[in-house]
Order: C-alpha cells, then structure tokens, then sequence
C-alpha cells in the first residue's frame, strides 16, 4: 500500500488534522445532545422535569428558565461550529484546536447521557456524569483564560467561544451538580402538593443554604474581578431560577433573590470603578535615573509594562 502524500509528523499537518476532526465531531456532539435531551425532555416519561417534581429538593430550580438556560447554550454552540469551518485567523484556530478541542464534544455526549440516567432515576450515576462535565468544562475555560483570552481584536472568539463556554460551565457548577447530589444522598422530600413538605425537617435548608451561598459568592468573586458580563448573565439567571421555583426554605429563597441583585450590581460597581480609577503604569526609558538605581528595599523603580490583553473585553 502505498504511502499517504502527507508528512502526518509535521506540526502544520497535525494542527490542520485535528481542525477538521473537530469541525465534524463538535456539530455532531451537538446533535447527540440537543437530541438526547429533547428526547428526555418531551418523550420520555417520567420526562426530566418529571423526576425533578418526584424528588423535589430545596435547591430544585425552575424547569423552564433551565430550559431556555440550555436553548441559549444550544444557540451559542451553534455559532461555535459556524465559526469552526470559517474561522480564518490563525489565533482563533489554536483557541478551538488547542483550548477547548475536544472537551466540549466529551462534554455534548456526557450532557446526553446524564440526560438518560438522570429520567432512568440512576442518580448516583447522573451525579458522576455531572462531576466529569464540570471536570471537562473546567479545563476548556481555564485553558482560554490562561492562554487564549479575548481581546478586543477578535470579538467573534468573545461571542462564540468564550460565551458559550462559560454559560455552559456555570449550568452544571451553580445547580446541576449538586442538584443530583442531593437526590443521589436522599436530600430530596417526598412530594405533598400542593405546598411545602409537613415536616420543615425534610427541607435540609442548612446544606441546600450553604449550597446555594458557596455557588453563588464563587461567581460574584468572578463577577467583580473579571467584570465578567456572561458569568454575570448565568449566575444572575439561575438565581432567578431558583427563587421562582416553590416552595423554598426562607434561606435559600432569600438568597437567591439576594444573589439576584447583588450580580448585576457587582458589575456595575467593577466597572464604575475601572472607568473611575484606571491603572496606570509606568515605563523605564532610556537615561532615566530612577530606573537605574535601586530604592530603599534594593528593587528598581521600574513598573510594569501595559498587559498583553486587555481586561475590558473579558465577557
């Protein structure tokens, strides 16, 4: 047989391989997910929602802000995989070849498959699948932060990969998770509708509080930090999505609706703030003085340069 006219241990040759190993695997990931969970979601019975109700918990959110929560993620994955055939730049191509690759596949096919178990009842299995998407969604988003983070140059990578990853990673971290937790380790109460359970006991407010709390002030840090307007979007989202879903115990539905202003507020504040009190940094030319001796603690008086990227295009 004879030998393929490609050099397949060339670097340009692997990177272009995998491009087009992406671009066909990542749609139809997508489409193992959308059908996956639609299927669940409107066929099968008990459906999704279904078994939420027959194990209802005090962290249970609404089921159809999630449902328009996972449309939007369908809709930016969507423009991800128009973007993969089209991308040009060559920044934008090591961004989905070598950040994200093939997690968000890994991530489409594991969603489908929590989607069955989770309408099967298999809740410590649901739990484990949900452990290994946020694992999967983790490493993507840290890798485009770290490496590939978006700049005002390139505001399609802003829109359609770091967006629809990020919202993405924040459904399984502020509610999915640990969702199937509960239910998995028997936190759930036995469904009295109409109304709350008989015994207030059943509720475990105290875990599904700290549950709650933890999630949330995690994406306020990112919030205010990074002046993060997706995350801000998500988090502020699924909050609502918890304190429209009744009943709650007094201390997660206050919370949520805490969480619910403070995130946008936090924003604002951020970004007040940066408008207000911009960094300023000094450069060292050439001949100056103060930059050739040492101060008193023996470091030079030279400050750092401008940041390669630019902070005001994150989110």
């Amino acid at each position: 047989m004879d030998a393929l006219p490609l050099d397949l241990s060339n670097p340009a040759v692997k990177f272009y391989l995998a491009l087009v190993r992406l671009q066909v695997l990542t749609p139809l990931s997508l489409l193992i997910n959308v059908a996956a969970i639609i299927t669940c979601a409107f066929v099968a019975n008990p459906s999704i929602a279904g078994v939420a109700r027959l194990h209802p918990t005090s962290i249970t959110p609404n089921s159809h802000a999630i449902s328009a929560y996972v449309g939007l993620i369908w809709l930016g994955q969507l423009g991800y995989c128009v973007l993969l055939v089209f991308a040009r730049k060559e920044e934008t191509k090591k961004a989905m070849v070598n950040a994200v690759g093939l997690a968000l596949v890994f991530a489409n096919v594991v969603m489908a498959l929590w989607a069955v178990a989770f309408v099967m009842q298999w809740f410590l299995l649901s739990t484990i699948l949900q452990g290994i998407l946020l694992l999967l969604l983790l490493f993507s988003n840290i890798a485009l932060l770290i490496y590939h983070q978006p700049v005002s140059s390139r505001p399609l990578d802003t829109a359609l990969i770091h967006a629809p990853l990020r919202f993405f990673l924040i459904l399984p971290l502020n509610i999915l998770f640990a969702l199937c937790l509960f239910i998995a380790l028997g936190l759930s109460y036995t469904p009295t509708p109409p109304g709350p359970p008989r015994d207030p006991n059943d509720y475990h407010a105290m875990s599904a509080f700290g549950v709650v709390l933890c999630t949330n002030l995690l994406s306020l840090v990112v919030i205010a930090v990074r002046r993060d307007i997706v995350c801000c979007v998500a988090a502020t989202w699924l909050a609502v999505s918890l304190w429209t879903a009744r009943p709650k115990p007094a201390s997660v539905y206050m919370t949520a609706i805490i969480f619910t202003v403070l995130h946008p507020l936090a924003l604002v504040v951020a970004i007040c703030y940066r408008q207000c009190f911009p960094q300023t940094t000094r450069i060292a030319l050439t001949g100056d003085e103060r930059a050739l001796h040492p101060n008193a603690d023996g470091h030079p008086n030279v400050e750092r340069g401008p940041r390669e990227v630019d902070d005001e295009t994150w989110g």
